[in-house]
């Protein structure tokens, strides 16, 4: 009795913070974009003809092309949950209403997160699935293995920018900054992961590949499937070529990154935020 009298007042936050996060027409307008980017603008026949001969380089190249057509939508989701949501609830001292039911901070953040990320996650991967059932499940279902690691890599440095701005909406008890830092972060990975090619193609080094693929494993998986970064290593001669095991070490990594800035968030939140 005691488990389900606590089991209600959360599900009552869960509950006002999704109606909250996906009202009307947020969750329409997302769901069409996520399909929009998912099946009109992959792009991955030409990809896969052109730098993939194995089964397994196939299916990731297939699983990458999907994600990167729809995961700007994911995040600009994300970026509005939490920045604009918690940000705006911060600001505005609304938090404090949720704060008087008999439950403790962490539960009150964890139905946050689970709004604000657990139900953008469940669209994204719904929409995904679909689309990779549709459009090659000849491809996908002999090498499941593969396109799981490849949704896990590509979704750490996503969860990482998260976390990043929860970290810093919950300091500035605002969005606005933590807004601005996550679409920096976001669009400034794609810039860094070329310097840190051109650096280790000049350099005869992977060292900054490597550190740049604990902050984001998906290029350490692309480099293992020999995809590189968009065909350029193909012009080039890159010094790396890491084992699946490898890139294995530098997903786990870089969820134990992201799951260190989560559990501060959460330190933040029940010890030392005050309003």
């Amino acid at each position: 009795m005691t488990n389900m009298g606590k089991g209600k007042p959360f599900l009552e936050v869960l509950a006002s913070t999704i109606h909250e996060d996906y009202r009307f027409p947020f969750l329409e307008l997302f769901a069409f974009f996520y399909i929009l980017g998912t099946f009109v603008l992959s792009s991955f026949t030409g990809t896969v003809s052109s730098q993939f001969t194995t089964n397994e380089g196939v299916a990731y190249s297939l699983a990458s092309s999907l994600i990167s057509g729809s995961l700007i939508v994911f995040m600009l989701l994300i970026f509005k949950n939490i920045a604009y949501g918690l940000g705006n609830e911060l600001e505005k001292g609304i938090i404090q209403t949720y704060f008087s039911y008999p439950l403790k901070r962490r539960a009150i953040l964890t139905a946050k997160l689970l709004s604000a990320i657990g139900v953008a996650m469940l669209l994204f991967f719904g929409i995904q699935i679909s689309a990779l059932y549709i459009l090659a499940p000849d491809i996908v279902l002999p090498q499941l293995d593969t396109v799981i690691l490849t949704y896990a890599a590509s979704l750490s440095y996503p969860l990482l920018i998260s976390a990043i701005m929860l970290l810093l909406t919950l300091k500035l008890r605002r969005g606005g900054i933590g807004l601005v830092v996550g679409i920096v972060l976001y669009f400034a990975m794609s810039i860094v992961a070329l310097i840190a090619f051109f650096v280790a193609v000049a350099s005869k080094s992977p060292l900054f590949l490597q550190i740049l693929s604990v902050i984001s494993p998906t290029y350490a998986l692309q480099y293992h499937y020999g995809g590189g970064l968009s065909g350029v290593s193909s012009l080039l001669s890159v010094p790396w070529a890491p084992t699946l095991s490898e890139a294995l070490l530098y997903i786990g990594a870089s969820y134990v990154l992201v799951a260190s800035l989560f559990a501060l968030g959460y330190i933040y939140f029940s010890r030392r935020l005050n309003l």
